[in-house]
Parts: C-alpha cells; sequence; structure tokens
C-alpha cells in the first residue's frame, strides 16, 4: 500500500494518499517561519492503518527540513509529537515566541 505525503500549498495542508487516493490531511496557516497545524482529519476508510502516523512525520520531517517551527493547535499533531519526543525541538508555544511550550 504505497502511503505518499505532500504539501499542497494552494490549499494550505499537507495531503496524505494511499495507493493515488486522497487518504486525509494535516490544515495549517502560516505565521512568519512558524506553522500552525489547526486540523488533521484521516478519512474513514483509512482509519487505523497507521495512515495519520504517516500524514504527521511526513509534515513534521517537511517543516525541519524548511527550517520552521510550529504551532499544534490541532490535538491529533499535539498527542503525536508528545509520542515522539524527537519532534519535540520543533514546538513553539505561540507564534513569535521563542520560549518551547
Amino acid at each position: 500500500m504505497p502511503t505518499e505525503v505532500h504539501d499542497a500549498p494552494d490549499r494550505s495542508r499537507y495531503e496524505v494518499t494511499v495507493d493515488g487516493t486522497l487518504a486525509g490531511f494535516a490544515e495549517y496557516t502560516d505565521r512568519g517561519t512558524v506553522r500552525v497545524f489547526t486540523h488533521t482529519e484521516v478519512f474513514d476508510e483509512f482509519e487505523g492503518k497507521g495512515v495519520g502516523a504517516v500524514l504527521a512525520r511526513g509534515a513534521l520531517d517537511d517543516v525541519r527540513a524548511a527550517g520552521r517551527t510550529i504551532v499544534p493547535r490541532c490535538p491529533f499533531i499535539r498527542a503525536w509529537v508528545d509520542r515522539h519526543p524527537d519532534y519535540a525541538d520543533l514546538v513553539v508555544s505561540a507564534p513569535g515566541s521563542h520560549h518551547p511550550g
């Protein structure tokens, strides 16, 4: 089951596809170099198959590669980062803040 994550900046979201079919997305807004994740959704038929984890990792790897930081307002992304402390360095408490939160 080939799964791919890509940024869709025209829609302000990362999209995850499974076998070429859209399976979910993680919406964001940008505040300078801070990417604020606002909502993540994995479609019902792809729930429980690890698609959300692939989406989160792909999105956050892209953020890291771009030298950005994040504010995980979305509960899914926040919980995922909490379970994967190797991504905690990306988190700032609010746009413009310099203190991890």
